[in-house]
């Protein structure tokens, strides 16, 4: 689907969603909401320490992408839980622009190893997004976490494609049933 009719779906969702009456969230709902915040703050500054140490354009450009990507869910999370009542999660202070040239060796990650980390945490962020959209109740709620979901699909999406590519994408072996011929691709 293309974004202008995922945005008219939201737009028609959104509609009945604002006319509905709001029950209190239950304790599932603020429970996902609360560790979800914590997650994208802490991976929002574990990511800002990963731009610290590449030089690579095209891996500084996806995790400033990225960053920005928490950032918004952040603030979204943030308003939300606050109108709602809900005390926020204690997360890291932004890191500061470094340069990454500066970076001992023997700390620094490797370009590879910061594209599979973002990825593995980009992919719990999904499952953390679809199982909290099966718990709740609120429409509205569920609403953020679809936002989200495909906000996280659509970046992790580029982020293999990019990883691929460079050869940093881990693929297990290929399964071969027993007594196939084939005997992979």
């Amino acid at each position: 689907m293309c974004p202008d009719v995922l945005e008219a779906i939201k737009n028609l969702v959104q509609s009945f969603i604002d006319d509905e009456s709001k029950s209190p969230l239950h304790v599932g709902e603020v429970m996902s909401c609360w560790l979800f915040l914590a997650l994208i703050a802490e991976t929002q500054v574990q990511t800002e320490a990963g731009i610290n140490s590449t030089t690579d354009p095209e891996l500084r450009r996806a995790l400033h992408e990225a960053v920005e990507m928490f950032k918004s869910q952040k603030e979204q999370l943030t308003a939300f839980l606050r109108l709602e009542g809900v005390p926020l999660p204690p997360t890291s202070e932004s890191k500061p622009i470094s340069d990454p040239n500066s970076v001992p060796l023997g700390v620094k990650l490797t370009d590879k190893e910061l594209a599979n980390s973002l990825k593995k945490k980009i992919s719990m962020a999904i499952t953390n997004c679809a199982n909290s959209s099966a718990q709740t109740i609120r429409n509205d709620v569920g609403l953020i976490w679809s936002k989200f979901l495909q906000e996280h699909i659509t970046f992790l999406t580029t982020l293999k494609s990019q990883m691929r590519k460079r050869g940093w994408l881990k693929v297990p072996p290929p399964y071969v049933p027993a007594g196939s011929s084939n005997t992979g691709r």
